[in-house]
């Protein structure tokens, strides 16, 4: 008993300890002091909850690469970098030496033998597995399907229902409802319908959330200090516990619905069925010691994460920078228009890949706000990075995309106005920018699988939301990011929607 009290009064007074060193730092610099014995943890600690904002400002000061150290004998040095030759030879050029590695397993303990989480064989084999699986075009004619249905029979009636009460909404909680039953149809090939008009509370889809931010925690306190919590579950760790069981039973029910057999199905985009060709893929694989269900289990929950959450995110956050971009929203509904007159008014006819300034403003929310705002890397072997720094297999390496899109010396002196104009090329197509300077899609080998999935279901739902409706954002209504893995609104998007008709 004495070793909890112990430890409760070490919870306790440990923050205002650690308040008043930062305190004391910041009256001279926005450097952090590197104290004796507990490194620079102050003011990691009483950051934690504007981490994004708190690298962004350390970087920009210090040439785009800081080393924060830790507590002695913890092995806690965290190199934050923004530097995009950092970023190109961590991701492509000396990939082989920057694994996910075994803190980054169990940092993200959750997610198991999943794609996020894999290395070596392992990998490979998700890779080749996902890539054979989403690039069929039966799935492709599949999803888009799925997702103008669930617009029709979901999106549109709750939107519309709102909007004829005149009442405040959150669209974050949309687009996370949303975005949750098109990849459980696309996986499980079952609606649990969350977009419905009653707004049903889903355990599992909710649970993600918290998951992702008990997670964030593991990434600023003492490994033995957050595996102590999870030991007591005590604080954000019974939060993660407590989110797995969700998680897990919603997965494994619906895993063991589909686990028939399907092998006489006829091939064909009406019979395609992704879970099943998922149990056949990893049927008698050898990559994994876990058992079948459990590996399935992996798989499908890193599928779930990636297609709730990164789409979701850039939804929410595009809408809020529209809404503050009156003129940007103009030209968005004109190209619609324009693509409208050419399909005869049929929205689902138009050409999505012509919608060149709707896709250019995405991208300025994912420049912006990208979903994932930063990345853990290890080193298998000691290496120098371009920006000079020496790094050792000690070394926990931060990417710090959220604040590569606010450095003027990548994106210029305007790099905190929302433009899509970045993203049209001179002869009207998109401009590309390299991955190493755009990494919302990560970069090299490990370039997201989802890219064009996620933009053709973004184009869609924005489409059809701009076309219908004027979003208009509830003054006062806080909008920061959340203490998150994924970068969400910590208090939603809180909105009033207004008919087009009716503007």
């Amino acid at each position: 008993m004495a070793f909890f009290e112990h430890h409760t009064i070490l919870f306790l007074f440990a923050p205002c300890f650690l308040y008043v060193l930062y305190i004391c730092q910041r009256r001279n610099s926005i450097i952090p002091t590197n104290w004796p014995v507990i490194g620079t943890i102050p003011a990691l600690v009483v950051n934690s909850h504007k981490l994004q904002e708190f690298a962004t400002d350390l970087l920009a000061c210090t040439g785009g690469t800081f080393l924060l150290k830790g507590p002695w004998l913890a092995k806690m040095d965290m190199l934050l970098t923004a530097s995009p030759a950092d970023i190109h030879h961590i991701l492509s050029k000396n990939f082989p030496n920057y694994p996910k590695g075994h803190k980054f397993g169990e940092i993200f303990d959750i997610l198991g033998d999943g794609v996020s989480n894999s290395d070596g064989d392992l990998w490979e084999f998700h890779r080749r597995t996902l890539m054979g699986l989403l690039n069929q075009p039966s799935f492709h004619s599949l999803l888009k399907m799925t997702i103008w249905n669930k617009v029709e029979k979901g999106l549109l009636p709750a939107l519309d229902n709102i909007s004829q009460q005149g009442v405040e909404m959150d669209l974050q909680d949309i687009f996370q409802r949303f975005a949750f039953d098109i990849i459980c149809e696309s996986v499980f090939g079952y609606d649990p319908k969350s977009m419905s008009l009653d707004f049903p509370y889903i355990p599992c889809e909710k649970a993600l959330s918290h998951a992702e931010e008990a997670i964030l925690i593991r990434h600023i306190v003492p490994e033995k200090l957050w595996k102590l919590q999870r030991f007591l579950r005590m604080g954000n760790e019974k939060k993660l516990s407590n989110a797995w069981k969700d998680i897990d039973q919603f997965i494994y029910k619906h895993l063991a619905e589909n686990q028939t057999d399907h092998s006489n199905d006829e091939p064909g985009e009406e019979n395609f069925n992704f879970l099943t060709a998922l149990i056949k893929e990893v049927k008698g694989q050898s990559v994994t010691s876990k058992d079948h269900d459990m590996f399935l289990r992996d798989i499908l929950l890193n599928l779930i994460v990636a297609g709730r959450d990164t789409t979701s995110s850039t939804l929410s956050w595009f809408f809020y920078l529209l809404a503050k971009n009156p003129k940007a929203e103009d030209k968005i509904r004109e190209e619609l228009e324009t693509q409208l007159n050419k399909e005869m008014g049929d929205i689902q006819a138009i050409d999505l890949g012509k919608l060149v300034y709707l896709h250019g403003g995405l991208c300025e929310a994912l420049r912006l706000f990208p979903a994932v705002p930063f990345q853990h890397k290890e080193p298998v072997q000691p290496d120098i990075l371009p920006s000079g720094y020496q790094v050792d297999c000690n070394t926990t390496i931060i990417l710090c995309f959220y604040t590569m899109g606010r450095m003027d010396s990548i994106w210029g002196k305007d790099c905190l106005e929302f433009k899509p104009e970045r993203w049209v090329a001179t002869g009207g197509g998109i401009e590309h920018q390299p991955s190493y300077k755009f990494p919302a899609f990560n970069a090299g080998p490990r370039t997201c699988l989802g890219k064009q999935t996620s933009f053709t279901q973004m184009k869609i739902v924005a489409a059809t939301i701009i076309y219908h409706y004027h979003v208009e954002l509830v003054e006062g209504h806080p909008v920061i990011p959340s203490e998150s893995v994924i970068l969400e609104m910590k208090h939603g998007l809180k909105v009033r929607l207004t008919k087009r008709s009716e503007v």
